[in-house]
């Protein structure tokens, strides 16, 4: 398998890249002049084509083509990037990185404006909480030996949110669509600056009805407001020292009318979006704020040093249908749903709409407050002449924590409506308090000699995990059957990367770096190491631009995570999954039909993932089901593509994205998928058109799923879930 992907990369690369062309204005000969925005990690599109790692920037040009706020959809155009939708409006994302666990988006590093942005990155980060795609102006994905620099999760990759920014002069921006499902978006933006100061205020709702139906009526949808505000000072231009203070704050709330429940496959085939009723207590309320303070300072004209002081706190209960007993013990609703015949009362009680008796079914309040808070401070020295070196140093202090604090309450059916029947007492279920603490330096040196460019770094992390388990029957937490664990780990990443330019159209990178993902605190529980390869090229012939990437990650230990969200127990607790193989090659190729054309564009963009997974040794588990040497991992498509068409003049644009994703297993094994185990490969074509009335005024329309495809998916938590039917909004933008 490695051996066919990388003959494959190579050869199509060496044919690609054959041809002469004059040098380019973003040549890798102006490297030096590139300076990074202070909350981001690659700063434009040309830094991402120069580095010596795989790694893409979506720019606010790109987002606002379609105006996503379903990260999904806008991920899903990156090559390397596996996504498993559950919601239909992306509300809680499943996002992978070549081949990692996509579940929660738990074993990739995300941050929003450069500062991790999970709940509880290192104890608990299963990803609950995610940034508004909405209020956000740019998305950085690194991959590779490209994000070595930024952990704790170094397998697949990293992601950062980059948020709005504070414009240079006084400037307005109001959004409203509407849609389908009462669908409905309002941003408001105002934002200027002066010689020294400079302040961002930011409103954005996104709410909708929904487009399941659930039994007896009732909505399905969510509401969701985000707050933001920035404020900067900065020294002033003739000062011998140049410094800069920003203050950003942010705060978000949401009602979700969401439900682990899905359906089983007859009824899926009936009718796709079907609610039960036995789901219709089901919602989820979040509550999340930040705070950021960055401070920049340049105390020479090579050395620039940026420290962040940040505090994220999250409060969250989804409050969903966890079990039913009818009398033969509780029966999870995955496991009902997955076999109706062995647990037909069960299946009956959910699906039937029947009055029961009462407390046959148990709700779990999955009540979780998250903080995570740290500081963390970097400096770069810039030296060298013919010799041009980077030195970056940075070091980051951080502690986060998870509180569990839940109880099940019981319900019944009566006169057609889900009703109350035993409440619980708080605390009875889940209830303990997990914490992280973690010590990160890092080292990383770039050094350019003429056509060659190598990053070797390094990284060490000394993290302490704990938690205590005050139990069930201790709901007061007097500890009085408190139990406690702990595991530290200490560890060196160490990674290097090279991007040789061959001439001016034409470079070769690679590098190998170890992958790293803590483990929980549990001390027989080992954490997840890989080394990671990647050979790539990229070019630019004429108009035509593109990248390609062979990638093997040899797994020496795969952690598998409990979750509740993968069809596991729910107890969030890690294990061994052992030896991994993935593999895989990332293809992009971009061309502007009409480049020479000064009034209108037509551009086209392809993208293809292929990824290849092997278990090297069998176990069992919840989560992956039997395993046997030579499976497959669940959840990752071995195909996906999407392609991208666009034509633009001053006055309007229109933009079709094309996209598919192939099968997907739902259980480890190998060979074809049976039924029962496979979410079926899809295919979607969104598009959208914008017309600027003038400067200050542009009319939009988007369609999602234009075809009006009925597809799943996913099979978890529980059941078959569908992805968003036909979606339609148009709207205004007005700005000053």
């Amino acid at each position: 398998m490695k051996k066919l992907l990388w003959c494959l990369a190579l050869s199509g690369t060496l044919q690609l890249a054959n041809a002469q062309n004059s040098q380019p204005a973003d040549s890798v000969e102006n490297l030096k002049v590139i300076h990074l925005k202070p909350n981001s990690l690659i700063g434009s599109k040309f830094e991402a084509q120069n580095r010596t790692g795989s790694s893409y920037y979506m720019s606010q040009r790109d987002l606002t083509k379609f105006n996503y706020t379903d990260v999904n959809r806008a991920l899903l155009s990156i090559p390397g990037v596996n996504v498993t939708e559950e919601d239909g409006f992306g509300l809680r994302p499943n996002i992978s990185l070549r081949g990692t666990q996509a579940e929660r988006s738990s074993k990739i590093t995300l941050m929003e404006d450069g500062v991790l942005i999970a709940p509880a990155p290192y104890s608990a980060p299963a990803a609950y909480y995610f940034p508004n795609v909405g209020r956000m102006e740019a998305i950085e994905v690194l991959k590779g030996s490209s994000q070595v620099q930024y952990g704790p999760f170094t397998t697949g990759g990293a992601i950062n949110f980059v948020s709005n920014s504070i414009p240079n002069e006084l400037k307005g921006y109001a959004r409203m669509n509407i849609g389908n499902y009462n669908s409905r978006q309002t941003e408001l933006r105002l934002g200027d600056s002066g010689k020294q100061w400079g302040y961002l205020v930011d409103f954005l709702n996104f709410s909708s009805d929904g487009f399941k139906s659930l039994d007896n009526g009732g909505n399905t949808g969510f509401d969701r407001n985000d707050y933001s505000a920035k404020f900067t000072y900065r020294s002033k231009a003739t000062a011998k020292v140049q410094q800069s203070l920003t203050l950003k704050l942010q705060y978000s709330e949401g009602l979700d009318n969401e439900t682990y429940l899905g359906l089983a496959d007859a009824d899926f085939e009936e009718n796709p979006y079907r609610r039960y009723l036995a789901s219709a207590a089901d919602n989820i309320t979040t509550e999340h704020d930040q705070i950021q303070l960055t401070h920049l300072i340049k105390p020479s004209q090579n050395i620039l040093i940026q420290t962040t002081a940040y505090s994220n706190n999250f409060k969250r209960n989804w409050y969903k249908l966890d079990y039913v007993n009818t009398g033969n013990g509780n029966v999870g609703i995955n496991n009902l749903l997955v076999d109706p015949v062995t647990f037909q009362e069960e299946y009956n009680a959910v699906e039937s709409g029947q009055d029961t008796a009462e407390d046959v079914f148990g709700v779990k309040a999955n009540n979780r407050v998250y903080y995570s808070r740290g500081i963390q401070s970097k400096v770069n020295f810039k030296f060298g002449e013919n010799i041009f070196s980077d030195l970056e140093l940075g070091v980051r202090y951080h502690v986060d924590q998870e509180d569990r604090f839940q109880w099940v309450d019981f319900y019944g059916i009566e006169n057609g409506q889900l009703a109350l029947t035993s409440p619980a007492t708080r605390g009875t279920d889940a209830n303990r308090i997990s914490d992280a603490q973690a010590l990160a330096l890092h080292a990383l040196y770039k050094v350019n000699f003429g056509k060659l460019t190598l990053t070797p770094g390094l990284r060490y992390e000394d993290i302490t995990l704990t938690r205590d388990n005050y139990g069930s029957n201790d709901p007061g937490r007097t500890g009085v059957d408190l139990s406690s664990r702990e595991n530290n780990v200490n560890v060196f990443i160490p990674g290097v990367g090279a991007n040789y330019r061959i001439n001016n159209m034409w470079s070769f990178f690679g590098g190998i770096h170890k992958g790293f993902s803590p483990p929980g605190s549990a001390p027989d529980v080992d954490a997840e190491e890989s080394t990671n390869y990647e050979l790539g090229s990229r070019f630019l012939i004429g108009g035509l631009r593109g990248e390609s990437t062979v990638f093997f990650n040899d797994y020496s230990n795969l952690l598998g995570s409990d979750l509740a969200a993968g069809g596991g127990g729910g107890t969030t607790d890690m294990f061994n999954a052992g030896e991994v193989n993935v593999a895989g090659i990332e293809v992009s190729f971009t061309y502007d039909v009409l480049q020479s054309n000064e009034i209108w564009s037509l551009p086209l963009t392809l993208n293809y993932t292929h990824t290849q997974t092997e278990f090297q040794n069998a176990f069992d588990s919840d989560v992956y089901g039997e395993v046997e040497i030579g499976d497959e991992i669940p959840y990752i498509a071995e195909n996906q593509w999407n392609f991208l068409a666009g034509i633009s003049h001053a006055k309007f644009d229109i933009n079709a994205n094309a996209r598919f994703v192939g099968e997907m297993r739902t259980q480890a094994g190998t060979g074809s998928i049976s039924a029962t185990e496979r979410v079926d490969r899809n295919f979607l074509i969104d598009v959208s058109g914008r017309y600027h009335f003038n400067k200050n005024l542009t009319g939009t329309i988007n369609m999602i799923n234009v075809l009006d495809n009925e597809y799943a998916v996913s099979r978890q938590p529980a059941g078959l879930r569908p992805g968003h039917p036909f979606g339609l909004n148009a709207g205004l933008i007005a700005r000053f």
